[in-house]
């Protein structure tokens, strides 16, 4: 059976390589890897370096399982291969935050999608989730018979580079675009507060599509701040991150977290709100979350004057090694067998 990979987002580039280091390129160029072989869903026919690009009216649905990373379109992703054969075979993966999806209409087309196909969730929160919105929006003989999987995305581990203290503590803006939901204001106005305190040099990498809107250019405007594009290499991404000090995190929620989770990776102290989507991502007795903009600010003031220290808090809490911990329950390779092993189990590929 064949694999046919299907985002609307994906964009390839004149050298054959699917573009971007936001999620959803960074996950077709996972699935990409982990199925050798498949095809990538799009406009055009076309040859990709290593993959070739066809349109899903082009795909053969009599041996070709479709894994949709667009899920509300599920339904009609399996209306165009049925045109061609029998039974269509369709597989969500749902890799984004189910909160985004608010609208009744979104809600209810996300839990038909999820309890028709075979669904896998890049976090058990998010299954949990998607579980939950299954169960009340479709009929119980549907939701009963839902197939739904999660694991972890995990970051490879071998990306991590050695540690370069910078002079000046870098503290890092975690996201790549400046959504309400992300809260870039109350990042700002921690900041401000804690640059006041002691010397620190702001970076927040943007999205295109971000990084020329009034939020980052009021950003940028600070003397101590710098607002660039996303790094043009992921080995440039883990570069930086390894001369980074500390982050703030702000979400509302997060779908699971891997850029906070790469960033902890790399040695950078990562200071959380006090949610549930954050709590995941760490051993249970992590030192730096706050539920205030005053207890935010007193924790990066520590993340960026004693980081040495905090390290030490971290290493303690995860029973001895923090990165240890974080290999362990966040680990790529245990993303790809597991995907595949539903595959196999779901479709007998």
């Amino acid at each position: 059976m064949k694999i046919a990979i299907r985002y609307s987002g994906a964009l390839v580039d004149h050298e054959g390589h699917v573009a971007g280091h936001d999620a959803g390129a960074t996950l077709v160029r996972r699935l990409l890897r982990v199925f050798p072989g498949s095809t990538l869903v799009g406009p055009g026919p076309r040859h990709g370096e290593g993959f070739d690009v066809v349109p899903l009216e082009f795909v053969d649905g009599e041996d070709t399982l479709v894994i949709t990373m667009d899920v509300l379109d599920g339904m009609d992703v399996w209306r165009t291969l049925k045109a061609s054969c029998d039974e269509p075979r369709v597989m969500n993966f749902v890799w984004w935050n189910t909160s985004e999806r608010s609208h009744p209409v979104e809600r209810a087309m996300l839990g038909l999608s999820c309890a028709l196909f075979p669904t896998f969730a890049n976090s058990e929160r998010t299954a949990n989730e998607v579980r939950e919105i299954v169960n009340a929006t479709t009929i119980q003989p549907l939701a009963e018979k839902a197939r739904i999987a999660w694991v972890n995305l995990g970051f490879r581990h071998e990306h991590v580079q050695p540690r370069q203290e910078p002079p000046v503590p870098v503290v890092l803006y975690p996201a790549i675009y400046l959504s309400d939901r992300k809260q870039p204001q109350l990042f700002l106005d921690v900041v401000e507060r804690v640059v006041k305190r002691t010397p620190i040099r702001v970076e927040a990498r943007l999205h295109e599509s971000h990084l020329v809107s009034d939020k980052a250019m009021r950003l940028s405007r600070r003397e101590w701040a710098w607002v660039g594009p996303l790094t043009a290499s992921r080995e440039d991404y883990w570069q930086a991150l390894a001369r980074t000090t500390a982050f703030l995190a702000t979400a509302t929620d997060e779908s699971y977290g891997l850029a906070y989770v790469e960033a902890l990776a790399a040695g950078v102290v990562g200071v959380f709100p006090d949610r549930p989507w954050a709590r995941a991502l760490v051993p249970e007795g992590y030192p730096f979350f706050y539920r205030t903009p005053a207890e935010a600010e007193e924790l990066l003031v520590r993340a960026v004057t004693d980081t040495a220290a905090c390290r030490r808090e971290l290493d303690a809490a995860a029973g001895g090694g923090f990165l240890e911990w974080l290999k362990a329950r966040h680990n790529d390779d245990v993303f790809e067998q597991a995907i595949e092993a539903r595959v196999k189990e779901w479709f007998g590929a």
